[in-house]
């Protein structure tokens, strides 16, 4: 089993007992009816909201690919978008109130960029390119670097490299 994948288990028993626990207490302050009418509505909500992201997520694919541009950002926001609807309809108040939270305009932007970063990592430079779009790059210039001991003749005169690193363009 993959390393990170050993914690689910007990994670899911935790968020179970965390549920039922924030369900009595809640049933306790509002009472029994009003909590369940409340996990029933919220599920209800995601379900319809389940529906609607899926269509908006697909069209903004569609979109894209037929405009000739990279869809990696519609699908991330597409997967944050479902996830949020999924923890809506999911029966809870723990997963409903985190499934509202990835619908919000900010917090979805801040899911969907940690989206686009993990799959950036786990793929090839390459594919996050077709799938993102081209990076910027900052470049700074360092101290030089001393000769190889050694130097082996290339075969073609290389240029000199430049030290850089990615920087992420800022979307209005």
């Amino acid at each position: 089993m993959r390393r990170g994948l050993r914690y689910v288990p007990p994670a899911l028993l935790l968020l179970a007992v965390l549920e039922l626990t924030v369900f009595v207490l809640v049933g306790r302050g509002i009472g029994f009816g009003a909590a369940l009418l409340l996990v029933f509505a919220a599920s209800l909500l995601g379900l319809v909201l389940l529906r609607r992201e899926g269509m908006r997520a697909w069209r903004g694919f569609r979109a894209a690919a037929e405009s000739g541009q990279p869809p990696g950002q519609q699908v991330t926001d597409g997967l944050v978008g479902l996830a949020g609807a999924l923890l809506l309809a999911l029966p809870g108040l723990i997963t409903g109130a985190v499934g509202l939270l990835l619908l919000v305009p900010p917090v979805r932007r801040l899911a969907r960029g940690g989206a686009q970063r993990a799959a950036e990592r786990r793929v090839s430079s390459m594919v996050a390119g077709d799938l993102f779009g081209p990076r910027r790059v900052r470049v700074r210039r360092g101290a030089p670097q001393p000769p190889p001991a050694a130097p082996q003749q290339p075969a073609a005169e290389p240029g000199p490299a430049i030290e850089g690193e990615i920087v992420e363009p800022r979307r209005p």
